[in-house]
């Protein structure tokens, strides 16, 4: 491909626009023109979903705007992601991340757009989905030897069990095994640290860089 530059420019564009099979049809480009997969996710999609999330916070986007980025976001990771497995597999994976909202709460929106931001920059994400019960998020991060067990709530009624999952950690005496990373819309620094919880993450970029930040610090830790 004699422009790469010029494909992922496309990739951006389709990302804003919220067209899914844009999204999808370029990454099936930049797979068969082999590109590096890092890169295509660095320079062509992530940029486009940092562009949505601005427009977002002026208020230039709404949540139809930003569900169909979410959903052009997902198709393009959809066909990216076994490459960026194998990445993974050879050890380019920056962390495993467990995710899912908590139990009693089955949105996902936020969640997922959270789930594709993770991947995009190279973390290995196991995805529970939403109305996950405490001990399950515990069970899978076990398994997968994950490093955070991340939770999402949209209502004020489901938070609390956000603070469960902390709780049952103690109880099982697996605290200091995983990172703890909490956010959604009624969710604020206060309550993570109100539950003991590790960080926040204000949105998804904010939740992609807090996870760097706590495993970089963990990493620094005897």
């Amino acid at each position: 491909m004699s422009d790469p530059n010029a494909l992922y420019a496309r990739m951006s564009e389709a990302i804003v626009a919220g067209d899914a099979g844009a999204a999808a049809a370029l990454a099936r480009t930049a797979l068969a023109a082999l590109l590096d997969i890092r890169e295509v996710i660095e320079a062509g999609y992530i940029p486009g979903i940092r562009r949505v999330g601005v427009l977002w916070e002026e208020g230039e986007y709404f949540l139809p705007e930003l569900i169909a980025s979410a959903d052009a976001m997902k198709a393009a990771m959809g066909l990216l992601k076994p490459a960026l497995e194998a990445s993974a597999a050879a050890g380019l994976s920056r962390g495993r991340i467990v995710i899912g909202t908590i139990a009693g709460d089955i949105h996902d929106i936020g969640k997922n757009l959270v789930a594709s931001m993770l991947s995009a920059n190279g973390y290995d994400v196991v995805d529970l989905g939403a109305d996950v019960a405490p001990d399950r998020f515990i069970d899978a991060a076990y398994e997968s030897r994950a490093d955070i067990i991340a939770l999402s709530a949209l209502l004020t009624t489901t938070m609390l069990g956000q603070r469960r999952v902390v709780e049952r950690l103690r109880e099982r005496g697996l605290r200091d095994r995983f990172k703890v990373l909490v956010g959604g819309a009624p969710v604020n620094r206060v309550w993570a640290a109100e539950i003991g919880a590790d960080g926040y993450g204000e949105n998804a970029l904010a939740a992609v860089a807090r996870a760097g930040e706590l495993l970089a610090a963990a990493r620094r830790t005897p």
